[in-house]
């Protein structure tokens, strides 16, 4: 009488194996546009982060014109009571040269007089095709380019 019970109330195998697919139709649908719009986010940050580089390339720039622009993340962060090596004008997380999937770097320069006048910042994914699908570069004219798909071949497109 009590196995009679429980069987006629509660749910059949056929029933709960339903209701999982549901959800992982469900899931099938909803995990990919997940993941775009991770990428899409991480891109939006890449290009945000690239301006700042710009900004505080200027800045850095103008602020200590006997040194021009700099080669290295490390002296755009940290802290600001140092002149040259510490200019405090980006974050700790750029200044590691890792935010939001992308990997940042300051990659060509060039001086000329011992002061540098030129500078390639570049903004590469961490993993291709996971946490972006394009490369960024920018330089001292501040005009952020692309190059899509997942190649590195130079950024020759403009945002």
């Amino acid at each position: 009488m009590l196995r009679r019970k429980l069987t006629e109330e509660g749910f059949s195998l056929i029933e709960l194996l339903i209701v999982v697919a549901i959800i992982l139709i469900i899931a099938a649908i909803a995990i990919p546009n997940l993941i775009r719009s991770r990428i899409a986010a991480n891109e939006a940050s890449a290009v945000g982060s690239l301006r700042t580089l710009n900004t505080s390339e200027i800045t850095y720039n103008a602020t200590y014109p006997q040194s021009g622009f700099v080669c290295t993340l490390s002296y755009l962060g940290g802290s600001s009571n140092s002149a040259f090596s510490a200019a405090g004008l980006i974050d700790n997380n750029l200044m590691s040269g890792q935010k939001s999937g992308y990997s940042f770097g300051v990659t060509t320069c060039s001086s000329a007089g011992g002061i540098v006048v030129t500078y390639s910042a570049d903004a590469a994914p961490i993993v291709v095709f996971q946490t972006g699908n394009r490369y960024f570069c920018s330089d001292q004219s501040g005009v952020i380019k692309f190059s899509g798909g997942g190649y590195t071949a130079g950024c020759t497109d403009t945002l």
